[in-house]
C-alpha cells in the first residue's frame, strides 16, 4: 500500500478543502484503493457532504482526541473503499480539554498508528484556524495539499500559513512537507487568476534547492473550473460524482485525483528533479511581489499579495 496521509489545509474558510477531500477521496476510493478521511473541524462539513446526520454521531474524531478511542474502532464505512472519522459540535470543546496534555499534538499520530497500514491513502480536512486541531493534523501527516482560490482575499495568510507548516516541519514531524497548491474556483477567462498563478510559481521557484518545508511545493497542473455544481451536492449529502458526474467538477477532480497517485507522491519525477538542484540556502523571505498596487499595504509575516480582487464571486464552493 501507498500508505500516504495527506492534510488537505488553509486556515481561510471557503477555499474548497472539504469539497476537495470528499471529492478527491472519492475518486481514489472509486480506483479500488482504501482511502480514509477525518473531519477534524468542529463545523463537520466533511461529515454532512458525505451524508451522515450529525445528530447520529456519538463521538469519532472528539472521542479519538479526549478520550484515547481507537482510530479503527471510530471510523465508518460511508462508500465502497472509503472509511469516515466524523465529527461533531464537541469537537468545539477539544482544544480546551487537552490544554494540559502532555504531548497533545501528537494525539492523532499515535492514534492511526496501528491502523496506517490499512490503508492507502489518509487525508485529513483541517479546521479552518492554526490551533491545535490543526497541529494534530499537521503532526500525522506526511504531505499538505493546500487548496487556494486565486485572487487577493484568498491569499491573504499564506505566508502565516507557510511559517506554520515550517515550524512543525522543524519542532515535531520533520518529514512534513508541502506538496501542491490546489487553485479551486478558477476562471480562465479572468485575468487576475492567471497573475495570481505566475505569482505563487515565482514565490515557489525561489524557494527550490531550500531547506524549507515547501521547497518541493508546486501548483497542481488541473485547476477546479467554478461550478455550481459542487456547491450543490454537500446539500444531497453526495460526492460530486453522484450528483453529476459529467460536470466540470467531477471531470476536474478525477484528474486531481490521478495526479495526486501518480505524479504527486514522494517518489514522483518531481520530487527527483528537485532534489538535484543547487546547494541547501537558507530560507526564502515569505513574501510575493510581483503584482503590484498603488494602495497596498502588507503585514511583516504574511505574504505581500498586491492584485486588487476582481469579478466578484457569483457562486462559492461550500468549506
Amino acid at each position: 500500500m501507498n500508505n500516504r496521509a495527506i492534510a488537505v489545509l488553509n486556515q481561510k474558510g471557503g477555499v474548497g478543502k472539504t469539497t476537495t477531500v470528499v471529492n478527491v477521496a472519492a475518486a481514489l476510493a472509486a480506483k479500488g484503493l482504501r482511502v480514509a478521511v477525518v473531519d477534524l473541524d468542529p463545523q463537520a462539513h466533511l461529515t454532512i457532504h458525505l451524508g451522515l446526520e450529525l445528530e447520529n454521531i456519538e463521538a469519532g474524531s472528539y472521542k479519538v482526541l479526549t478520550q484515547s478511542a481507537k482510530f479503527e474502532e471510530e471510523i465508518l464505512i460511508v462508500r465502497p473503499n472509503l472509511w469516515l472519522l466524523p465529527a461533531n459540535i464537541n469537537l468545539v470543546g477539544a482544544e480546551s480539554e487537552l490544554v494540559s496534555v502532555v504531548g497533545r499534538e501528537t494525539i492523532l499520530r499515535e492514534a492511526i498508528q496501528d491502523a496506517k497500514d490499512k490503508f492507502d491513502y489518509l487525508i485529513i480536512d483541517c479546521a479552518p484556524s492554526l490551533g491545535l486541531l490543526t497541529l494534530n493534523a499537521l503532526a500525522a501527516a506526511n504531505e499538505i495539499l493546500i487548496p487556494l482560490q486565486p485572487h487577493f482575499l484568498a491569499l491573504q495568510g499564506f505566508g502565516k500559513l507557510l511559517q506554520t507548516v515550517d515550524l512543525v516541519n522543524k519542532r515535531i514531524n520533520p518529514s512534513l512537507k508541502v506538496k501542491g497548491i490546489l487553485l479551486c474556483m478558477f476562471e480562465s477567462r479572468a485575468s487576475l487568476p492567471a497573475e495570481v498563478r505566475t505569482n505563487i510559481e515565482q514565490f515557489l521557484d525561489r524557494a527550490r534547492g531550500t531547506n524549507c518545508a515547501w521547497s518541493d511545493a508546486q501548483i497542481l497542473p488541473v485547476c477546479i473550473r467554478r461550478n455550481i455544481k459542487l456547491a450543490e451536492a454537500p446539500g444531497y449529502g453526495q460526492t460530486i460524482f453522484e450528483y453529476e458526474p459529467n460536470c466540470h467538477g467531477a471531470e476536474d477532480y478525477r484528474k486531481v485525483a490521478e495526479f495526486i497517485h501518480s505524479q504527486l507522491g514522494p517518489t514522483s519525477p518531481q520530487d527527483t528533479s528537485l532534489g538535484s538542484t543547487s546547494e541547501t540556502q537558507n530560507q526564502p523571505p515569505i513574501e510575493i511581489k510581483t503584482i503590484t498596487r498603488s494602495d497596498s499595504q502588507t503585514q511583516p509575516s504574511e505574504v505581500e499579495q498586491t492584485t486588487a480582487v476582481q469579478n466578484p464571486d457569483e457562486s462559492q464552493q461550500p468549506e
